[in-house]
């Protein structure tokens, strides 16, 4: 079970819909694929998901770190070493989504090698997680007529909706004419990417509060950080700390410095070794938890849901796995599928999907 290779794929499958947010704009998914190959034939795949605008990293930056530095330091090591692992990758300074690539691939390599799902191995609580919608910019009758269709398409009824352009011109007004046109049978929450300022923010979650929110997730920056603390006083609704808590030292500070009340696990940004880290420290807080989308695409979805599936905590609230409806196409060989408003784990070693040799020799651009 020991590793031989790390090999850094990069691809871009263009968006049949760009994503718009506060944060930025995406029209194709430039991607890693990471294949983690063992000297028993086995390989195992994961993705990265490079945010230049939240984390730094870029397509590029994900494919050097690698192979100059992450992929020599795991070669020889055992699938089994992965606080090992853990300790090596952490040397080199940031670069969250190229480590959780590397960490989710070797767990899946462990799961097929075992033959056992990933999901098992990480804790094995069910089988399926309830799908939350993301919707991002757009006027509010296309931000509902989207809605609708995934609502009667996928049975979708939980969706986080993109604020922090312009609170009381916009922003309140799409929320008001998603729960109006959707009725109270939809859960909504919003998210700022940081858009707002504190003092919009309180007054955007009161111009709200008759619509009955999930959640708000970072409405304003972090860093304000008086501010912010402010705001999450003001707030009667969990309030979301999501790129401003990427590790358990960022959880802990966020949420006993009173600047949040919640978190996202993104396994994009913390593959599932981390994540299982902040996983526990949340229980141990007694804070909620929803599972986060990087914009992913399917095998990143499907990492997320092996992930959110395991645990109780994780399983309670819809997690963010619809994104990749809007790529115009994927790598999978069996796409994956929403019925009913979830997503379930697929069966199978590993993480149970395997790759089209044909789609990624179509979409890689490292020819």
């Amino acid at each position: 079970m020991k590793i031989t290779r790390v090999e850094a794929i990069p691809y871009a499958i263009p968006y049949a819909k760009p994503l718009r947010f506060a944060s930025g704009e995406v029209t194709v998914a430039e991607h890693v694929l990471v294949r983690v190959h063992t000297d028993e034939g086995v390989v195992g795949i994961a993705d990265a998901v490079p945010r230049p605008f939240t984390y730094g990293e870029t397509q590029a930056g994900v494919v050097a770190v690698i192979e100059k530095f992450f992929a020599p330091a795991v070669t020889g090591m055992s699938l089994l070493e992965r606080e090992r692992m853990q300790a090596v990758l952490q040397r080199t300074v940031a670069n969250p989504t190229a480590k959780s690539a590397v960490d989710m691939a070797v767990w899946d390599a462990l799961g097929r090698t075992l033959d056992l799902p990933v999901t098992d191995l990480l804790g094995g609580y069910t089988d399926r997680m309830r799908v939350s919608h993301m919707l991002g910019f757009d006027e509010p009758a296309a931000m509902v007529a989207e809605a609708e269709r995934m609502r009667d398409v996928y049975g979708i009824t939980t969706f986080k909706v993109k604020v922090g352009r312009k609170p009381f011109q916009l922003d309140t007004a799409v929320v008001r004419a998603l729960r109006e046109g959707l009725g109270e049978q939809v859960d909504l929450y919003v998210d700022g990417n940081r858009g707002w300022s504190p003092a919009e923010s309180a007054r955007a979650m009161h111009e709200m509060a008759d619509l009955g929110l999930l959640f708000a997730e970072e409405l304003c920056p972090a860093d304000d950080v008086l501010g912010r603390r402010w705001l999450v006083q003001q707030c009667d609704v969990p309030f979301i700390a999501d790129e401003s808590a990427v590790t358990p030292a960022d959880v802990t500070r966020e949420i006993l410095g009173g600047s949040a009340t919640a978190v996202s696990i993104k396994v994009a940004r913390t593959g599932f070794t981390s994540s299982q880290r902040v996983h526990h420290l949340a229980e141990g807080l007694g804070i909620e938890v929803v599972m986060g989308n990087q914009i992913d695409g399917q095998l990143g979805s499907m990492c997320t849901v092996a992930f959110g599936s395991a645990y109780r905590l994780t399983s309670q609230r819809a997690g963010e796995l619809s994104n990749f409806l809007d790529m115009s196409d994927d790598l999978l060989t069996e796409p994956l599928e929403i019925h009913d408003g979830h997503l379930n784990v697929r069966p199978g070693a590993g993480l149970g999907v395997e790759l089209d040799p044909e789609k990624l020799a179509r979409y890689r651009t490292d020819h």
